[in-house]
């Protein structure tokens, strides 16, 4: 009998030590996850932060943790943190070496963005769209949507 009270109460502890992981994001630096885009050709998605931003800070707590938005990124898109205040990094694009307000500066193509900014990168393209600001979950699925749409034309 004693034994059978024990099994009873370790079924519980082995079904939740062996239920399925929920998905999560795998951010990748932006010389491995450029490198990954171009063998690949999923559309390559940086996230541009700051570690001073408040709205990037909420935007990683309230929409890249979405399981929606997670599930969609981790099928289309390979994602990005791109931070360009981080100093000693050598970005790469093909041949070419920059430094991160460089690269920060191709990207945005001279427009001022702000933080959190949002790039879809079609790398056999060579497109870049750009959506800046916060966006919340369901707004930013709709533009994840408009990307994947792109990235068929």
């Amino acid at each position: 009998m004693r034994s059978l009270k024990l099994i009873f109460v370790l079924i519980p502890f082995f079904l939740v030590s062996f239920s399925p992981k929920e998905e999560q994001l795998a951010w990748l630096g932006w010389n491995e996850g450029y490198e990954k885009a171009v063998k690949t050709d999923k559309i390559l998605l940086v996230d541009t932060y700051t570690d001073w931003c408040g709205w990037c800070k909420r935007m990683d707590r309230d929409t890249y943790t979405n399981a929606e938005v997670i599930k969609k990124i981790n099928q289309y898109f390979i994602p990005v943190k791109f931070n360009p205040e981080l100093k000693d990094i050598v970005y790469k694009i093909d041949e070419q070496t920059m430094s991160g307000r460089e690269l920060y500066a191709q990207l945005s193509q001279g427009q001022s963005t702000g933080y959190p900014t949002v790039y879809y990168i079609f790398t056999k393209k060579r497109q870049i769209l750009l959506d800046a600001g916060y966006k919340g979950p369901k707004d930013f699925l709709k533009i994840l949507d408009d990307a994947i749409e792109q990235s068929k034309k």
